[in-house]
């Protein structure tokens, strides 16, 4: 007789989700190839049809940088010190980039996978999580350019020192992806019912970059207009960028208790972010 014993040792087992938090490791490293897979197809595709390619990586930082130079510093007057204007800028927007970039990405996560997620089973976390990574590489792009022109100025002889802080700059920028990413997942799971959110998604970056002093000293706005000083101090990009300015070109100044309530505060919207996007995937494809 031919055993016909069935054996039970299954290499995944998909199990309906009963905790209202669940932030599966385990099962995001299981998958880790299709979440590689992702962030190969983020970097390599998005321009693969384009005639500059990758270029854009490094126009969209530099023209921006220019404008912000003629328009703030040229024509506003803002002072930068003895940091060149253009260099100034240009590392405020590198920074800011990473962070537009997550957000925009993992804003649109239900809506944009529809089709893969209503076919096929995946920890959904790994789309969102592929493009804060895939975004780090495009980061690592941009800052080359700003490497390159810091070198540059250094080398005709402008007085631009590195703060010894400068060693803890890539957690920064960690905590920049998380804080895009909790406020992504946050953004999507109510796209999936409120789809205007998505149209002020893009409105509601311009209007925070004017926030996040990206172009100006956070004491320039204190100084200038007090009454709204409070709109810079309790927005954590600011603190983050304001931040990574004192470390790499050693201007302004950097205020601890900004930085804890930066910590805190991304810890909070990533857990509220990953909570409320555990609930929407079980029911979002009713509503996509």
């Amino acid at each position: 007789m031919k055993n016909n014993n069935v054996s039970n040792d299954w290499l995944f087992e998909i199990t309906p989700k009963n905790k209202f938090f669940s932030l599966n490791l385990k099962e995001v490293w299981q998958y880790r190839d299709l979440l590689f897979l992702f962030v190969k197809r983020d970097v390599i595709t998005v321009y693969k049809q384009t005639v500059l390619g990758p270029l854009w990586y490094l126009i969209q930082p530099l023209f921006t940088s220019v404008t912000f130079t003629i328009i703030f510093n040229n024509v506003a007057g803002i002072n930068t010190g003895t940091v060149p204007p253009f260099l100034f800028n240009l590392a405020g927007i590198t920074v800011w980039n990473y962070f537009t970039a997550c957000l925009n990405g993992t804003s649109d996560t239900f809506k944009s996978n529809a089709g893969i997620f209503g076919k096929v089973y995946f920890p959904r976390i790994i789309t969102p999580l592929s493009v804060v990574i895939s975004n780090l590489i495009k980061f690592g792009i941009q800052f080359l350019i700003f490497i390159a022109f810091y070198c540059y100025y250094y080398l005709i002889g402008t007085d631009l020192s590195l703060n010894g802080l400068v060693l803890f700059f890539p957690v920064l920028i960690i905590i920049m992806g998380i804080l895009g990413l909790g406020l992504g997942m946050l953004i999507s799971s109510m796209v999936t019912k409120y789809r205007d959110f998505s149209y002020l998604v893009g409105f509601g970056i311009q209007l925070l970059m004017y926030l996040s002093a990206v172009m100006y000293p956070m004491e320039l706005l204190k100084d200038k207009l007090p009454k709204y000083g409070w709109l810079v101090e309790y927005n954590p990009l600011a603190y983050i960028i304001e931040t990574a300015r004192y470390m790499l070109l050693d201007v302004g100044k950097i205020s601890i208790p900004g930085l804890l309530y930066t910590l805190v505060f991304t810890i909070a919207v990533f857990f509220i972010g990953l909570l409320v996007f555990n609930k929407t995937e079980k029911s979002f494809i009713d509503t996509v």
